[in-house]
């Protein structure tokens, strides 16, 4: 998407569409209370996508403004608007079971996410930030999908997508997702390498990083110890990494995964390539929790997201924390700026 380069268009805030998730759970609460942020309003005009009479009611039981500008499913998002803006997408029941995996919930959840696509897909939000969803009920509600990155590559119409999580000291992109550990090594490819490091690459410039330093984990403990404790990096890794450096791509490893985070933190990469979710979701959780945004490579359009769950057993009670979501959004909005101004 090109944006007008004239003074108006660069002085407006960027529209960020928030989906409120499974909306039995905290995704509700951290949705309203990050809208109404001051971070938050001066940075973005915030969107909120649910079911708008759900959403105030659910505003009024946790004492939260209720100061929306109502748009209904269908009708044109503002160019500005005095006040965060509520697309009314009415999916849900008169009243909700909270804390609880449910179809309900989880088609609402999905009917969110298809919105915001639709609508970051038309032009009429320039970025997407998504409340977490519970997965068991997303399939309940019919859909089966993985997690948000899958469901986002396939209604973007896209093959090559990343997970990745950014952090104050901490970048990290995953090579695999969702899988079982006993599953990991047999994805560990050079192609599925070689295709990540290009994306990373590509996407790092694509969001402001000019030059981008991109470090590769080794899979196996100690690197493999040349092959004593296995294969994958000098059969897998190795040729892959080699093939983009011919390309001019500043990419190096495979690192031993027990020291390459911690080097990355003091600066001495920008982004780490890990092979499975565990490996590097622990360190950026453990670096950075609630700071973290989780970042979707690869789309046609920016999405962030939260870096917790759905948050079940304190759904409704106003104890869930907006500091995640706050600062999703705020990444979203900055991402959006930037993609602007560079294509203008």
């Amino acid at each position: 998407m090109t944006l007008s380069s004239s003074n108006e268009s660069t002085s407006l805030r960027p529209r960020v569409g928030i989906t409120i998730g499974d909306p039995a759970g905290i995704g509700p609460e951290v949705a309203l209370k990050a809208a109404s942020h001051h971070d938050v309003l001066a940075i973005c005009l915030p969107i909120l996508i649910g079911d708008a009479n759900y959403l105030l009611k659910q505003a009024d039981a946790l004492g939260l403004p209720k100061l929306f500008h109502i748009v209904y499913s269908g009708d044109p998002i503002p160019l500005r608007a005095e006040r965060p803006v509520l697309y009314d997408l009415p999916n849900l029941p008169s009243s909700l079971i909270l804390g609880q995996e449910q179809a309900v919930a989880g088609r609402a959840a999905g009917e969110y996410i298809e919105a915001a696509v639709q609508l970051c897909l038309a032009g009429q939000i320039e970025a997407m930030t998504t409340a977490p969803i519970n997965k068991k009920a997303l399939h309940l509600g019919g859909y089966q999908y993985p997690g948000h990155t899958e469901m986002l590559a396939q209604l973007a119409g896209v093959k090559e997508v990343a997970m990745s999580f950014i952090a104050p000291k901490l970048r990290v992109a995953l090579l695999t997702t969702h899988l079982p550990l006993s599953a990991v090594s047999g994805q560990v490819k050079k192609e599925a390498i070689e295709r990540l490091i290009r994306l990373v690459q590509r996407e790092m410039i694509r969001f402001g990083l000019a030059h981008p330093r991109i470090a590769v984990a080794a899979l196996n403990p100690h690197g493999g110890e040349a092959g004593l404790f296995g294969t994958e990096e000098s059969t897998e890794m190795k040729p892959a990494i080699e093939t983009c450096q011919v390309d001019g791509i500043d990419v190096s490893g495979p690192y031993a995964g027990d020291t390459i985070f911690l080097r990355a933190a003091r600066g001495e990469f920008d982004i780490v390539i890990s092979c499975y979710h565990d490996q590097g979701l622990i360190p950026i959780k453990c670096f950075s929790f609630g700071e973290a945004v989780n970042v979707t490579l690869g789309l046609p359009f920016i999405r962030t997201s939260v870096d917790h769950g759905t948050g079940f057993d304190i759904a409704g009670q106003g104890k869930a924390d907006p500091a995640s979501m706050i600062v999703a959004i705020k990444l979203a909005a900055e991402m959006a700026l930037h993609v602007r101004l560079t294509s203008s």
